[in-house]
């Protein structure tokens, strides 16, 4: 059963005329009249009766005709949703974000996104960049939102830099100075987190290479209790900019310069497959969106921005 037979059918009992159907659809009469007999052959019935006047509905047709128009605005309904998905405006999009993007600067990404393509369903799945990386090769996710890393079979969209600012307490001497020496870092105690992130390694390497030993570490599972902790007074921490930035306009922690040390800062991107094509659909919608924020984002990133 082909669509241009139901479209010729149910175009034939609109108007009550072959002649006039075929015109509105732009074909002969006896190739509309052929679609028609070729239809009845296929369901086994007669669907119109003729009369003085033209043609009318069988009690067979009479049937047909609603299950005929159901179909028609079906394929029309899919043809329409096909059009949304090539332009973005509906699908999936399956998203991996490392831990410290999905929560504090992916949440602002999706609402934008969602408010311009109310209509796409998303998936996010977290994890490690490593393990997100992971995720789009194996193609869970479509776009990976991580530190940058090399792969063969990935290709990277830079988003922005994150930047480490130290954090302490608001009654802190540091806080107070608002700007240090590195050495003097030598005389706290430095609350780490994550032992298995690159944050905890940026971290690490920083004081190192100053040789800076702090004079003790204390190492939590996560930024959150980081943060908390700070904000009991119990010592000072090098944080992601993205992670404390409404602390520190709400004044619950305050940053520190550390005047003889290039800032430290991470390069986050938007990772998919080298594979996979030019982006398209949602992924496309997707990159636009990141594309339309990376201002903003690099601002909230950055404590000198």
């Amino acid at each position: 059963m082909l669509l241009s037979q139901l479209e010729g059918f149910v175009e034939i009992a609109r108007r009550g005329s072959v002649s006039r159907a075929a015109e509105a659809l732009f074909v002969t009469q006896p190739a509309l009249s052929a679609r028609l007999k070729s239809l009845e052959s296929q369901v086994g019935a007669q669907l119109f009766v003729r009369t003085g006047r033209g043609v009318r509905l069988s009690e067979a047709g009479h049937a047909f005709l609603p299950y005929a128009q159901r179909a028609l605005e079906a394929v029309s309904e899919g043809h329409r949703l096909v059009g949304e998905v090539a332009r973005g405006g509906a699908g999936e999009l399956a998203l991996g974000a490392a831990p410290a993007v999905s929560t504090y600067v992916l949440p602002a990404i999706l609402e934008r996104f969602h408010l311009e393509h109310p209509n796409v369903r998303l998936a996010v799945r977290t994890g490690h960049s490593e393990e997100v990386l992971d995720l789009v090769l194996h193609e869970q996710v479509q776009i990976g939102l991580v530190r940058a890393l090399r792969h063969p079979e990935i290709e990277s969209v830079p988003l922005y830099e994150d930047e480490l600012v130290l954090v302490a307490n608001p009654a802190h001497r540091f806080a107070a100075a608002g700007e240090i020496a590195v050495e003097e870092m030598s005389e706290e105690q430095l609350i780490l987190f994550d032992r298995t992130s690159s944050y905890h390694d940026l971290s690490s390497a920083f004081f190192r290479e100053a040789g800076v030993v702090p004079r003790g570490v204390m190492e939590l599972d996560n930024i959150d209790a980081t943060k908390k902790m700070v904000r009991q007074g119990l010592g000072v921490a090098l944080l992601p900019h993205t992670a404390v930035a409404e602390e520190l306009e709400a004044g619950t922690l305050r940053s520190v310069t550390i005047a003889d040390a290039v800032p430290v800062r991470r390069r986050i991107v938007a990772i998919r497959r080298r594979d996979a094509g030019p982006p398209a659909g949602v992924v496309a919608a997707f990159l636009a969106t990141l594309e339309e924020l990376r201002e903003d984002l690099q601002r909230a990133a950055s404590d000198r921005a």
